[in-house]
């Protein structure tokens, strides 16, 4: 590991504490309803939606009437993406007029945005027209990103409630002041900023333009009518071309990028994602990014603390997030700076130097490098963001691993914008649950006893997404239709499938890439993963939330746990590793753990 690579974690994680923790006093104020000082225009905006829905749409709600009301809006979100995928070549702001969006595809991209998982399995920049683009990808990302938000205000209220009432908020309350106050205002801030850098911003049709050196390469010869010539033998007849002309794809990329940065979306404009020049251009633009990625995550910890009364608490989940994170991409920094044991062995130099990097570059971009890619892979993967600036596939196959059990850990290491806190705050019931049962004490979190209920929805929570990923990898694995779209044979593809499945369950979108998932299989496959992935975790979370908001508080004694402290925060990382990592065990052994010993087997 270098000395960048250690001072690039370090500055990160400074700017992000830095930035985080004003963020956290301002969300903390946006969960309370009400005016903002400075935001009047937005305030006069927020009364106008509210004047529209009716008195009824902003009145507190019990936890069943929050999620039929969520559950509808993402249902709702579903049919409009589709339909927009399926009409875009009759529709408007659609200059190179793509065709219609096949409906396995269509169905799985509407399930992956309003998910929060922006998975793709197209490209985007010779599939989506820039009105599918904008008014379904883009709109989803703000929306699925406030449902998040939403969701983990409503938990949050429920340990803070004294008892009174079993309301957990409003959820058309919840989404409409996530939106406007802040997705929106940032993501504003965020495109300038990207477009300072040089990511475009328009609705030009695609460019052709001049190459500063003609490119030569061979392809088939056809006649007139399309037809492939053969020769004597009937083999086809090959040609050289010579290549003067590149067509660049045009569109509004800053806006679509902001929110997917910030929204921990990460669905690219273009097939490239965060790798591609036009989306993030400069070492600068990646590092923003990268930060943008986790601010708002990180800026939830510190609301926590703030909404419940001690910020203590905050800090406490944050810290253990924090190490957790450190200590895997100390592992991925680690590996992927590493000559590969194959070329070692054939003697070709590896060494860092002046001249080259050192290690292994294989799938990277130059202007990045080493470890810039390394961190960008943990941090998008850390939390549920799944845009990437490198080729997850070609990391080494410990490099790969890391990404990998990240996802697996369940998205709670700062995890996506709400679905990261509230994925941890279930990891800490069940560790002073168990903590409880250690001490022979009925088990508390912040005052509210933690009884049979609530562990019958963490239980539902925890094992929904590895029940997932495991069964549908084994489907996958078992089936031609599964199989047969892995371009890698051996420990690797099975490494693909794992990872889509993995990513899928866990609202990541990100790929290993070497496995060709648009297929009516893997798109619906997948969608099912997702959506299940997403709802068969907040379905149980809000019902903790309604039953922890009808408990009166128990007031400190000396036999309560403190659940701010260093024992409390060590208590909370090992049970995050072990019961994240204990499901997944034999499918890393059958996967990266096997490729990884197979770089040292002679062939």
């Amino acid at each position: 590991m270098t000395t960048q690579a250690i001072i690039l974690l370090v500055v990160f994680l400074g700017v992000l504490l830095t930035v985080a923790y004003p963020l956290g006093t301002y969300l903390a104020r946006v969960a309370v309803p009400g005016p903002i000082r400075g935001l009047g225009i937005v305030g006069w905006v927020e009364k106008g939606i509210y004047s529209l829905a009716g008195r009824s749409a902003t009145a507190d709600m019990n936890w069943k009437t929050y999620a039929i009301s969520l559950l509808a809006f993402n249902a709702f979100g579903v049919l409009v993406v589709y339909l927009i995928q399926r009409w875009q070549l009759w529709l408007p702001l659609n200059p190179q007029e793509f065709a219609n969006v096949t409906p396995d595809s269509s169905f799985n991209t509407a399930v992956s945005f309003v998910t929060n998982t922006n998975w793709q399995g197209y490209a985007g920049e010779t599939t989506m027209s820039y009105l599918t683009q904008m008014l379904a990808l883009t709109c989803q990302n703000f929306f699925s990103a406030a449902t998040g938000i939403a969701v983990v205000y409503a938990l949050i209220r429920g340990f803070a409630s004294r008892g009174q009432s079993t309301a957990i908020g409003n959820f058309w309350v919840d989404i409409t002041r996530s939106t406007l106050y802040v997705l929106l205002p940032l993501s504003i801030l965020f495109a300038v900023f990207l477009m300072a850098q040089g990511v475009i911003q328009n609705f030009s049709a695609y460019k052709e333009v001049n190459l500063l050196d003609p490119v030569t390469y061979s392809q088939t010869k056809t006649t007139e009518s399309g037809a492939t010539v053969l020769d004597a033998q009937g083999e086809p007849v090959m040609e050289d071309v010579a290549a003067t002309t590149q067509t660049l794809a045009m569109g509004p990329v800053a806006s679509q990028e902001a929110i997917k940065i910030l929204g921990t979306n990460g669905g690219g404009f273009f097939n490239a994602n965060s790798a591609h020049p036009f989306e993030n251009p400069t070492p600068l633009s990646n590092l923003v990014q990268m930060l943008a990625i986790f601010l708002i995550p990180a800026g939830l910890c510190f609301a926590f603390g703030r909404m419940v009364g001690d910020i203590r608490q905050g800090w406490a989940v944050l810290g253990a997030m924090s190490i957790i994170f450190v200590m895997m991409t100390l592992v991925v920094l680690a590996a992927e700076q590493q000559a590969h044991p194959m070329l070692q062995s054939l003697g070709v130099d590896q060494q860092a130097s002046a001249l080259q990097p050192g290690g292994n570059m294989e799938g990277k971009e130059s202007r990045f490098g080493i470890s810039a890619s390394a961190l960008f892979a943990a941090v998008t993967t850390a939390a549920s963001c799944g845009a990437v600036n490198a080729m997850h596939d070609s990391f080494s196959p410990l490099g790969g691993m890391v990404p990998l059990v990240l996802m697996q850990l369940g998205e709670v290491v700062f995890g996506g914008v709400g679905s990261g806190l509230y994925g941890m705050l279930v990891f800490a019931i069940l560790a002073v649950f168990i903590s409880g049962l250690m001490i022979g004490r009925t088990p508390e979190y912040l005052g509210k006893k933690i009884q049979a209920y609530e562990m019958k929805m963490t239980s539902i929570v925890i094992l929904a997404t590895p029940t997932l990923v495991l069964v549908g990898t084994a489907i996958a694995v078992s089936f031609s239709a599964g199989t047969g779209s892995v371009a890698n044979p051996g420990a690797h593809g099975f490494s693909e499938i794992l990872y889509a499945f993995t990513s899928a369950a866990n609202n990541n979108g990100s790929a290993f890439a070497g496995i060709s998932a648009n297929t009516p299989f893997y798109n619906t496959m997948l969608a099912i993963a997702m959506w299940f992935g997403r709802f068969a975790v907040i379905v149980p979370l809000l019902a903790i939330a309604g039953s922890l908001a009808g408990k009166i508080p128990s007031p400190v004694s000396a036999g309560t746990m403190p659940t701010h402290g260093g024992l409390f925060i060590s208590m909370l990382i090992g049970v995050v590793l072990l019961v994240g990592v204990l499901n997944y065990v034999p499918a890393l052994a059958l996967g990266p753990i096997v490729e990884h010993l197979q770089l040292y087997v002679a062939p």
